[in-house]
């Protein structure tokens, strides 16, 4: 606590040495990717492009874990905003990272719009992601916003693309991955309004949650974490 204290009050970023080596650099020109990339079933290391796996059937879509914020959030949800009531093919799972990131979506109307298309709302927190929870059913293709696609672990037998909220949302309406220009041309209301569809989330800005972390420790809480600290 002594030491969050001292940096809070002269905060300092990380940086490398100027003398540090590396075993590798990796550079990306972003000027080149032109379409979306996934990882494919099921490795995390198969990366492919939008358009090699393009027209694949999709059973269910997978939308949280850490990977992903608020913004991605309502990104899905303003392009699930015109689908009819339950009309989805594929079964939606949404769960927010944390407490913070649904309460704010419900505030902002986004939970209305997942339950009108017949998503299936999660506890905020790993779901689908943990692999020990709630699960897919068997032998079905997946899109998920989750970091790892490792066979049987969503589901028995499960073949899991990894992929970014949007496109997993516009595969969870198609009920296959649609092509480049089908991605393209649904999100051009998302990209549209792109600076309130990504803004952050201030958590000390939500006054019931700040509210809840403002306490003081104790005098012995205060010295016991002082003396582990030291």
């Amino acid at each position: 606590v002594a030491r969050m204290e001292a940096w809070l009050a002269n905060p300092v970023l990380m940086e490398a040495d100027k003398d540090a080596t590396y075993a590798e650099i990796i550079d990306i020109n972003l000027d080149e990717i032109t379409e979306p990339i996934l990882c494919a079933p099921n490795d995390p290391d198969d990366a492919k492009t939008l358009s090699e796996v393009q027209g694949t059937g999709i059973d269910e879509v997978f939308i949280g874990s850490c990977m992903t914020n608020i913004g991605h959030f309502r990104a899905a949800g303003k392009l699930l905003a015109g689908q009819p009531d339950g009309s989805l093919p594929t079964r939606l799972w949404i769960c927010p990272p944390t407490k913070m990131d649904a309460a704010q979506l419900v505030d902002e109307g986004y939970y209305s719009i997942f339950g009108k298309v017949g998503a299936r709302t999660e506890m905020p927190g790993c779901s689908l992601c943990m692999g020990n929870q709630a699960r897919v059913k068997d032998k079905t293709t997946v899109v998920s916003t989750s970091t790892r696609n490792f066979p049987n672990r969503l589901g028995k037998g499960a073949n899991v693309f990894l992929a970014s909220a949007e496109l997993a949302a516009v595969a969870s309406i198609l009920g296959r991955l649609p092509s480049t220009e089908e991605y393209k041309e649904l999100m051009q209301p998302v990209d549209a309004t792109a600076p309130d569809t990504y803004r952050y989330l201030n958590f000390d800005q939500l006054p019931d949650f700040a509210k809840a972390a403002d306490f003081d420790l104790s005098p012995e809480a205060l010295e016991q974490a002082k003396s582990m600290a030291a």
